[in-house]
């Protein structure tokens, strides 16, 4: 729709606001109440026009609701109303009509609306299909764009990924096109870029470097506007920004908070807010944000969690108590068997510091009633055998389900606690220690859990130290530590790093970092052979480049050994799946 592409303004000098908003994916109603509001805002201000992010009217990502034509149809609708009763001209993302007939009904479009109608329409041109994104699976591509002329300022308004193009700053562009190059050679002389970018560690200083970049390239000041909040697994982490021609950023909006800020387009002035430029705070922050987001946008209040007197436990408990405040989260301790007096200590401990409701429920006499129900089906098959992993994984169980029923008594969500490197290689127990709504930190490796809980201490002390000095358990066989079945953490976290995220072979992994092969081997194996744990675990929080989830797709039957020189039966031999390969954890 650009049947009118020129809405004039008074003012010669024309003052932006980015309205850095957390919209709820579906909730039309309250996100057109946010925008209402943070529109008046701006113009109380001083703004001729406020720039809401990517998606901003349903939500991002919709993924398969996009498909719906009912929603479809919502997202018009609430579009047109919204139109009606915004007081300040905006820039509005929405899902829209694609332009023909191509078997895509859905556009990824920003619109600007004012007074009382849809003025100007763009489609997004570039669609991005790695990672967590998949858009090419909704949407039509743009197949041009046009100039929007806005009082005296000619702007290009471009969706997320089309600014992620840049020859002059990428050595190798994803696509053929550029949009913005496009649209400096058709007159635009501001660019406007809306998005919906997540967070992960590293990116904001990349973003930021690459804005500047075009830039100072093409000597046009470029408007970034994102999206802020936890939506599933994904986080955004806003940080909306203004940037000079000269490449100079002279307006800035908060990380991981709503915020309002304004870009004057003739004075290049403009108000900076604080960011978190120190990398472990981010995630830090990213991980209070998402859980926050996730309880509260599935309609929950409070959480439960098990604490094992750990340090992944008591780090994801320091998390939930900033998201939703001490009165709102339940700790429990599940003592079993081998369990010792240190871990219940450290449990309680943890519990007063946060101020947080606290229960013990020992597992030891259900265990034995387990065991004892399933002996003579154990000794019928195989005769009497010593206790395994088997007996490991009851006590895990018994564990899980004691947390879901406090869960289905309390109406809270339980969230569970395992870290990115147990995940990986297969060190958990389904429906276990991996039973719950929410994953805090499985995209935190071991070794950043241990830095998380430093700096959760770095106030006073929140996490007891003893949990922080003794060596990590599971605590399901007598003196039980984790360093049984895995290498040290932080060579188990360097090996994970090359090979998930890096995607190097064992043999390149060996040779470029000086590590045993038949180490590196071993460990890609325990990943490759963990993913039908994997694609069972509870939603995670992504704050890394390569999180598992719905940015990693890897099939679960499959005999594919990334580098391997074992033939393929032995690749794929039978092994104890339950347990695997290393012996489960609890909580």
């Amino acid at each position: 729709m650009h049947c009118s592409r020129t809405l004039r303004i008074l003012a010669v000098s024309m003052r932006i606001a980015l309205a850095q908003f957390n919209p709820t994916v579906g909730d039309f109603a309250g996100n057109s109440r946010r925008m209402l509001d943070l529109a008046a805002q701006a113009k109380s201000r001083g703004a001729h026009l406020a720039i809401f992010s990517e998606l901003a009217l349903c939500g991002y990502p919709p993924l398969d609701l996009v498909e719906r034509p009912a929603f479809l149809e919502r997202n018009q609708r609430e579009l047109e109303i919204l139109a009606g009763e915004i007081t300040l001209p905006s820039i509005v993302g929405y899902v829209g009509h694609a332009q023909d007939n191509t078997g895509k009904s859905a556009a990824n479009c920003a619109a600007l609306i004012g007074h009382g109608k849809i003025q100007f329409v763009q489609r997004k041109m570039l669609l991005p299909t790695y990672d967590v994104f998949d858009e090419s699976r909704y949407f039509q591509p743009a197949h041009t764009q046009h100039v929007l002329q806005f009082g005296e300022e000619k702007l290009g308004i471009t969706i997320c990924e089309d600014v992620w193009n840049d020859k002059q700053f990428w050595a190798h562009p994803l696509y053929a096109r550029d949009p913005v190059a496009e649209l400096v050679e058709k007159g635009a002389n501001i660019i406007i870029n809306v998005s919906s970018s997540p967070y992960q560690l590293g990116k904001h200083g990349l973003r930021l470097a690459m804005l500047c970049s075009i830039a100072v390239h093409h000597r046009r000041p470029i408007i970034f506007v994102n999206q802020v909040g936890g939506n599933d697994s994904l986080v955004f982490d806003g940080c909306s920004a203004a940037i000079t021609a000269q490449g100079e950023l002279v307006a800035r909006a908060r990380s991981f908070e709503e915020d309002l800020v304004l870009f004057d387009t003739q004075t290049n002035q403009g108000e900076i807010h604080p960011v978190i430029e120190d990398e472990l705070e981010a995630a830090y922050r990213a991980l209070v944000c998402g859980t926050a987001d996730y309880v509260r946008k599935c309609g929950f209040k409070k959480v439960l969690i098990g604490l094992s007197g750990g340090i992944d436990s008591a780090v994801v408990a320091a998390i939930a108590v900033e998201a939703l405040g001490a009165e709102n989260v339940l700790g429990v301790a599940m003592p079993g068997p081998y369990s010792s007096e240190g871990s219940l200590r450290d449990a309680r401990q943890l519990a007063q510091n946060l101020r947080i409701n606290f229960l013990t429920l020992p597992i030891t006499p259900v265990f034995d009633a387990y065991r004892a129900a399933l002996a003579p089906a154990f000794d019928a098959r195989s005769g009497h055998t010593p206790a395994d992993a088997t007996e490991e994984n009851i006590q895990a169980r018994v564990r899980g389900n004691f947390l879901m029923a406090l869960s289905n008594k309390f109406g809270a969500l339980l969230v569970t606690t395992g870290n990115k490197s147990e995940l990986a290689v297969g060190y958990c127990t389904l429906y276990g220690d991996m039973a719950g709504g929410l994953s805090v930190i499985s995209d935190v490796p071991k070794t950043m859990v241990y830095e998380l809980a430093k700096m959760i201490n770095a106030g006073r002390e929140v996490i007891p130290t003893e949990t922080l000095l003794k060596p990590p358990s599971a605590e399901l066989r007598p003196n039980q530590t984790d360093r049984d079945s895995l290498p040290p953490y932080d060579v188990l976290d360097r090996i994970l790093k090359f090979y998930l995220q890096d995607l190097e072979s064992p043999e390149e992994i060996a040779a470029n970092h000086g590590l045993p092969l038949d180490l590196v081997r071993d460990i890609a194996r325990r990943v490759d052979r963990s993913e039908y744990k994997r694609q069972q675990a509870a939603v995670g929080l992504k704050i890394t480049s390569k999180a598992f989830g719905i940015g990693r797709k890897v099939p679960i039957a499959q005999a594919f050994q990334a580098g391997s020189a074992r033939p393929v039966a032995e690749a794929i031999a039978p092994e104890n799946v339950e347990a695997g390969i290393a012996p489960p954890k609890s909580s």
